[in-house]
This record gives structure tokens, sequence and C-alpha cells, in this order.
């Protein structure tokens, strides 16, 4: 959640949006906290100059901007606008006022088992609509998943891609974040929608036990992560029974045998309805909200002004409620990283 002041080198403006403060920056480009004229806060991505004067990568970013307008739901953020033509591209999508799962975890430990539940019910519509627009988002992990006062918001279509198998990735490059790869993608396969219910999954497990599935004493490492993730079965010994077997069942090696999110939905007791609005921790939610008055006060600052630091209310604040979170007891927010997961181009691993 937290955001840096603008530098000499923002821009004031990009397109019809004023900026207000960084929000970071990617291999991609910066990434802004910007407002309309009419007082809408988006999150506006630009691309490096360099990236935008490469024919390929203009491509790429064409087909990030289509597939994000592609995809519809309560659980995505929507694109409000985009202009991927000009000489500095960039796409704006509506800003979430809420802390990534990474922050969430990393600040207040695994999450209760209420709040996981409620999570996959989230992510599963979200996936259900992503599929729907004919495309796997192929980077579902905590850093993409955003936790708003009314449900997860999926974010980042950067690498998505059409379900007919158009690939912009070379032969025997695997494209994603090792820790939550299914074992197609690790291997370097063809996916489909099957591979982002197994992503959904171990981004389950993150959130109710600090730790990835293929995580092993904290050895992280990309290659280890893709050879467990291929061969190795899950770590799920602190995943409460309730959601074990659900997790277990998407977790499954062969695609075939894995729910869909439909199917994910019925296990998880999700309907149409939306989710209730205490679904988040108390801790998490005073949070979000002392996050969402600063954002809503926020003007536009002279340039290399520090900017207000919104409150981060932890586990053991006044007012939070530690016997809550499930693993309180078992040091397992030890193992939470607070840095986002990043995305990765690697090697395809051998036998």
């Amino acid at each position: 959640m937290p955001f840096q002041p603008l530098e000499s080198v923002d821009p004031a403006e990009v397109g019809p949006y004023r900026l207000l403060a960084r929000l970071g920056a990617g291999g991609m480009g910066r990434v802004y906290l910007a407002r309309s004229a009419g007082g809408r806060t988006v999150a506006v991505k630009v691309v490096r100059a360099e990236l935008a004067e490469d024919r390929e990568f203009r491509e790429r970013f064409r087909r990030e901007v289509a597939a994000a307008r592609a995809v519809a739901g309560r659980h995505t953020a929507p694109v409000v606008d985009a202009e991927p033509e000009g000489p500095a591209p960039w796409l704006a999508t509506a800003y979430v006022l809420g802390p990534s799962l990474t922050e969430a975890v990393a600040a207040h430990g695994p999450l209760p088992l209420a709040t996981v539940q409620a999570l996959g019910i989230g992510l599963a519509r979200a996936l259900a609509a992503v599929h729907e627009a004919g495309l796997v988002h192929r980077d579902l992990k905590p850093s993409n998943v955003l936790l708003a006062a009314d449900g997860p918001k999926v974010i980042d279509f950067g690498i998505a891609r059409a379900l007919d198998g158009d690939q912009l990735t070379g032969t025997g490059l695997v494209v994603g974040s090792p820790g939550f790869m299914s074992p197609e993608q690790a291997a370097g396969g063809r996916l489909g929608p099957a591979s982002d219910v197994f992503s959904l999954a171990s981004v389950l497990v993150f959130a109710v036990t600090g730790a990835g599935p293929f995580s092993r004493d904290g050895d992280t490492a990309p290659a280890a992560l893709l050879y467990r993730v291929i061969h190795d079965e899950p770590s799920l010994d602190e995943v409460p029974d309730e959601l074990l077997p659900i997790v277990a069942a998407c977790l499954a090696k062969d695609p075939e045998d894995r729910p869909t999110p439909e199917e994910l939905l019925e296990l998880l007791d999700g309907g149409p309805e939306p989710l209730p609005a205490g679904w988040l921790p108390a801790a998490v939610a005073a949070a979000l909200a002392g996050h969402a008055a600063a954002v809503l006060d926020l003007e536009t600052p002279p340039r290399g002004t520090e900017l207000p630091t919104p409150t981060v209310v932890s586990a053991s604040a006044p007012g939070a409620d530690p016997t809550r979170r499930l693993g309180a007891d078992t040091g397992g927010a030890g193992r939470t990283t607070a840095a986002a997961t990043p995305t990765t181009v690697l090697a395809a691993p051998g036998p």
C-alpha cells in the first residue's frame, strides 16, 4: 500500500490524469497513483521510453491492454483507460484500496480460516471471469491479489495469454512465478485454465500458512521451486482440515484431475452473493481504512516531498484479535516475505 513521492523525471500528467505519487516500478515501466479531473483515483502504468520503441514490446503491450479490457468481474480491477499507441504507452486501472496478500500476511501473519475461504471464493470468481474472456492469467500469486473491503481483486494480466495457445515467449522458456506455477507451466508446456486453478490453491496455502506449498525451510531459489513443483508433493501439514481436501484437489499434478473454478465455488459454498462485509480480519480492515483516508486526502505535492505513510496495524496492536489468526503460536508468520514475488523468465528445467 505505500506510495513514494514524485521525482523530477516524472511527468505531471499522463493523458487526462494528474499524477499524485509513485506506486512502484518494474521491468516494464513505472506505476503511478493518479486522479482524473472528475476525482476518480486510478493506477497508471507507463511504459519505459526504450521499450516503447521496441516493436515486439508494443505488440505485447497491446495484447495486455486487450486482455485486461476483455475481463470483467466483481473480483478483478477494471481497465479505466489506455493509450497503447502513443509515444509513451500507458494503461489506467481502477485503484484498489487495499494491501496485496503478500503485504497483509507480512504485516499480520497467516489469515483466519474464514477469511481464506472467502478469499478462495473471490479468486475462483475472478478466474471464472478470466477464463470466460478466453484467457489464462498465468501469473496468479499473492502480490497480484489485492484485499479490498468488498473482496479480493486479481490484478496484472501482463502475461495473460489467449486459450488458443498464442505465445509471445520462445520455446523452452518458463514465464511466471516459480513458487506459484503449475507443473505444466514449470515444465514449459501448454497451459489451460487448470494451470490457474493450481496457482489459486498455492495462493490459498500461502494465505493460511504464511508460506507457499513448495517452500522448504525458507529455500525459495527459483530452480529448486521449479523442481519441487514438477516432482514433489506439496507441503500441506499446516493447512486446516476444512480446507485441506479442496486445496489438495487443486494441486493435483495432472490438470485433468483439478476442479474448474465453477466446481471450486461449489466446494467452497460460494454462491452469487457478495462476500460478507466483515470478511477481512480486524487488523487488516483497520489498516485498509487508514490507507483509504490517506489516499482520499492526497493532493499533488511538490516534487521530492515526503508523503504521509498510511498507518499499518500490526497483529499485536490494540484492537487486533490475534486469536483469529491461524498459526498464531506456530511461528508461521516468520516465514513470510514482505517483498512481492517477482515474475521470472527461466529456462525450462530438465528431468
